[in-house]
Parts: structure tokens; C-alpha cells; sequence
């Protein structure tokens, strides 16, 4: 049987395991429907055209898995940031860690989806937001089907959550083959500002795919800091969906970091309603083997005197393919906007290859857009230079591409995170940085 079909199939028997007088019933009943007709995306579709999935959709993945493994916190303590106190939101093959998560509801609600799709103080909030700017493609609309467990986050209004939020997913290799589907909503109200990490992390090599919807909503003067760490093995893959939805005067920064998994997919979406908003997006991406990453963006410019930056920086060896294909869309209204658009990469083999598409779609007559793209390989004289100072070739070709990606590390608010970044940027490049951040 393949995938789709399985998929389909199954859905009756996830309806016995959820309430279906939940508010969300009707949502998921027209999701699955949806992706019946709509299917996995092939290369046919123009969004699609350098990532193929066919190497993942093959496996024979069990859909729920049987039970939830025990994780000792000693285990999994690498994957943490650790030496920061943090909210901890940890699922195990699908399911949520009790003992290893620490949630709070004392003036904030940081929970699971499965609590606010089911308990009635939720359900406003869930009425108002969710699945309200989540795509109806394919792979969106499957998530929304099978919705269940995942990260609710809302912050009331006025409210400064001293404690980063880590979201932590973790595949144990009980099942030959496992598939996932995290579904998290976030809601920052008026006036309030939250720091978010999210990770997937598989435990040994058996065969992963997760396909994952995020929805954020960063009301007036929000404040929304959100870091993705995507380092897994090679054998897991993943289907990045985020969606986020800005109202007058907020802020709104992704920080996307790929450095792991066979194949990783990030859509990042943004939409801007509102004046005087700011988005911004940037991701240091460095793979080698045959891994592929693609960062396909968003930013909907919609009204007035508003602000996006994207910087996306790669680093490809081996057989490794990226693709970057960044769209900037503003509409008549929104004179004033200041967009700025990078993806710059470095090439390290003969045989890596990036394929990069910035976009601007501009129907506003009062703006400044910009966007741009580079693909070479290592300076030759910052390279001598380097080596003429008694510097060893290796440890040159690190530092010359640790500079490259440096700029999108000075934009991390968190700097235990961005020590553990520059420490797995060092390991990816095989050299000692010599220094702390």
C-alpha cells in the first residue's frame, strides 16, 4: 500500500483516539479530504521543481507508534540548551514526556495541543486562531488532519516570559519506520515578547519523516524570537511548515539552522497586517554527503511602512543540493515598505549544487527592495593570506567560513544558543573556532 493510500486509510482509526466534538472535527474531516485529492507535491509543481520526496515516501511508516519509550534525562541532555532555565515541551515518538517536560500555567500557558484542542477554556482561543493561516496544500492539510499533539503556546497580554520555551522532539528507533505530525500554535498578545527553540532529534538510524505545521501570531507590539536547530542523522527527514501572522508594530525573527537529516524542507511564511511591522529571516545552512535542504520563503507585504529582512547563507560539500527560493510580495497599499533579500553560498565540491531564486513581486510604486544572490567557492587570498601567517590550510577553510556565516549568528538574542551553534558549526567544518561566543 502506498503512503497516501495508508494515510487515508488510517484516518478513520485516529477519529476513535480524538474527541470528536472537538471544535477542531469539521477542520480535520475537510483536511483529509483535501490531501486525498491533493496528494504528496512532485517536481511537477513549480514550488517543488528541485526537491524531489520520493526517497522518503517509500518506507512503510507506522503512523502511531505502539507505546512511549522511557528516556532517561541523561540520554537526551545533549540535545537541550541546558545551561539556560527554560519551559520544556518534550514529545517521545509522537507522545508527550511528562518527566522530562516542564509546562506552566501560572500567568502564561505553555501546554500541549491535545489539552487546548479538548478542554473548554481553551476553546476561544483555538476558535480564533487555529488553522486560521496554515496552508491548504497537500502536506499542510495532512497535518491538519491528524492534528493532535504538539506545543500551545499563548501569552496573554503585557507579559515578558523571562524563560526561553523549548520544544524538543525526540524518534526513538522502536518502530522500523516512523512518521510524525507536530502541530503547534503560538499566540503572543498585545505588548508581550517569548523566545522559542525548536528540535527534532533522532536517537538511532532508522528511517524518520516528520511532517510539521507551526502557526504563530504575534499581535500588536509582540515580540516573537524563534530559533530552529536542525541537526538529526542522515537518515531522518523533515517537512518544515510555518506560518506566522503579524499584526501593527510587532516583531517577528526565524532563525533556521540546517545542518542534519537526509531531506529538510523549510516553508516559512509571513504575513504582514499591519503598519510599522518587522520580519525577519535568516538561516546558516552547511551539509555535505547527499543531504539536500530547501528554504522556501514568504513575506507578504500587505500594508504600510513596514520592514523584512532575509539572510540565508550556505555551505554545501560532497553531493549535498540546497535550494533557496525566496519570494517578497507587495501589494499596491503598502507604499514605504523596506524589504532586503540575501542567500549567499559556497561550494566546496565539484559535485555539490545549489539552485537560488529570490523573488520580488512588487505592485507598490513607493519602496525600497532589494535582493541579490552569490555562489562561488573559498577566496584564494584571503586563503594565502591566511596560510602565509603560519595558519594550516584546514583550520584557514574554517575560519574563512565561519566568517561567512558569522553575520547571521550576530543577529542571536540567546547566547547560550549561539555557543551551542558556533560549536556545531566548528564540528560541521571539522576545526577548533578557539574561542567562546
Amino acid at each position: 500500500m502506498e503512503l497516501k493510500e495508508k494515510l487515508v486509510s488510517s484516518f478513520m482509526a485516529f477519529e476513535d483516539t480524538v474527541d470528536v466534538d472537538s471544535p477542531v472535527h469539521d477542520i480535520r474531516t475537510e483536511a483529509i479530504k483535501h490531501f486525498e485529492n491533493e496528494g504528496f507535491p512532485t517536481k511537477r509543481q513549480e514550488a517543488w521543481k528541485y526537491t524531489s520526496l520520493n526517497s522518503i515516501l517509500k518506507y512503510d511508516y507506522s503512523v502511531f507508534p505502539k507505546h512511549e519509550e522511557a528516556l532517561d534525562f541523561k540520554d537526551v541532555k545533549k540535545y537541550f540548551i541546558h545551561d539556560i532555565d527554560a519551559y520544556k515541551i518534550v514529545f517521545i515518538d509522537g507522545k508527550y514526556s511528562s518527566h522530562l517536560s516542564q509546562t506552566t500555567h501560572d500567568g502564561i500557558d505553555v501546554c500541549l495541543m491535545s489539552a487546548a484542542l479538548t478542554k473548554p477554556k481553551y476553546r476561544l482561543v483555538i476558535e480564533n486562531y487555529f488553522n486560521k493561516i496554515a496552508a491548504k496544500d497537500g502536506l499542510s492539510s495532512l497535518n491538519t488532519a491528524f492534528s493532535a499533539e504538539g506545543a500551545y503556546i499563548h501569552i496573554p497580554k503585557n507579559k515578558l516570559v523571562e524563560k526561553p520555551i523549548q520544544i524538543l522532539h525526540f524518534s526513538t528507533g522502536n518502530e522500523a519506520a516512523l512518521m510524525l505530525q507536530p502541530r503547534n500554535l503560538v499566540v503572543v498578545d498585545e505588548n508581550s515578547h517569548v523566545q522559542i527553540i525548536e528540535r527534532h532529534q533522532s536517537l538511532t538510524d532508522n528511517p524518520v519523516l516528520t511532517n510539521s505545521v507551526t502557526e504563530i501570531f504575534a499581535n500588536k507590539r509582540a515580540i516573537v524570537d524563534y530559533y530552529k536547530i536542525q541537526n538529526d542523522r542522515e537518515t531522518a527527514s523533515l517537512i518544515d511548515n510555518t506560518f506566522i501572522n503579524q499584526k501593527q508594530e510587532s516583531i517577528a525573527k526565524v532563525h533556521t539552522f540546517s545542518f542534519g537529516g537526509k531531506i529538510t524542507r523549510n516553508n516559512l511564511n509571513f504575513y504582514q497586517n499591519g503598519e510599522r511591522i518587522d520580519s525577519t529571516m535568516k538561516g546558516i545552512t552547511i551539509i555535505g554527503n547527499k543531504q539536500h535542504v530547501d528554504h522556501n520563503t514568504l513575506v507578504h507585504h500587505i500594508e504600510p511602512n513596514c520592514e523584512s529582512h532575509q539572510d540565508y547563507k550556505g555551505i554545501f560539500g560532497d553531493s549535498a543540493t540546497g535550494v533557496f527560493n525566496g519570494k517578497v510580495l507587495v501589494e499596491k497599499e503598502a507604499q514605504k515598505t523596506d524589504a532586503f533579500q540575501a542567500n549567499n553560498n559556497i561550494l566546496l565540491s565539484d559535485k555539490a549544487s545549489i539552485n537560488t531564486k529570490p523573488q520580488l513581486e512588487i505592485f507598490a510604486d513607493d519602496v525600497k527592495c532589494s535582493h541579490g544572490c552569490t555562489i562561488g567557492q573559498l577566496d584564494e587570498s584571503a586563503m594565502f593570506y591566511l596560510r602565509s601567517r603560519g595558519i594550516p590550510e584546514k583550520e584557514a577553510r574554517g575560519l574563512l567560513m565561519f566568517a561567512f556565516s558569522n553575520n547571521v549568528l550576530d543577529s542571536v538574542k540567546i547566547p547560550e544558543i549561539k555557543n551551542r551553534i558556533t560549536k556545531i558549526i566548528a564540528g560541521k567544518l571539522g576545526v577548533n573556532i578557539g574561542f567562546d561566543l
